[in-house]
């Protein structure tokens, strides 16, 4: 792994919220030394930049919620669409799912490009008289806004996104590559 430098840090602890005692506290330095070495002023040793860079990573994934990262508002489909129709939001939006919310709320099923290709494979004429819950696979799991982003990340390991959910309703949808980049830019 690179060493991170002090540009680096700054950026990645502006980019997840975190303020410079936070970061200090959990690595175990000053507030002055941080800004010290954000601002240039003092060149640290590699084992500091690293404890450093190790507390932004952890506070990322202990602090941060499903609510901070998730995309809202959660664009879905109904069980009644036309297969094109929800396909076309697909493509045009660049999904490689869609979550199938009855009445908008209730999360009965999902949309996968691998469920449009073999309709449309397997049914060829007939695909465009299909709707969404004729080839639906089973809905995404859900979790609340204030799950921890490192148990999402756990979560995504076996599924490709989940939809959040906030006093009942759903309020968002992290995916896979939601949580990849932000791991990413602090790795």
């Amino acid at each position: 792994m690179p060493i991170p430098t002090p540009e680096e840090l700054r950026m990645l602890r502006l980019k997840a919220g975190l303020t410079q005692a936070e970061v200090a506290r959990r690595a175990g330095v000053s507030q002055s030394l941080i800004a010290r070495i954000e601002s240039g002023n003092v060149n640290p040793r590699v084992s500091t930049l690293m404890r450093i860079y190790q507390a932004i990573h952890e506070l990322v994934e202990d602090e941060l919620t499903a609510k901070d990262i998730m995309s809202s508002p959660v664009v879905y489909v109904e069980p009644h669409t036309p297969l094109v129709k929800a396909t076309q939001v697909m493509w045009e939006r660049g999904f490689s799912q869609l979550p199938v919310l009855e009445g908008g709320k209730r999360n009965i099923g999902t949309l996968f490009e691998d469920d449009v290709l073999q309709a449309f494979l397997k049914e060829s004429r007939r695909a465009a008289q299909l709707t969404v819950a004729d080839v639906m696979s089973d809905p995404l799991p859900i979790v609340s806004a204030e799950t921890k982003v490192g148990r999402v990340a756990r979560l995504l390991s076996r599924t490709p996104a989940v939809l959040v959910e906030e006093n009942m309703l759903i309020v968002g949808i992290i995916t896979k590559s939601d949580v990849a980049k932000l791991l990413l830019t602090t790795r």
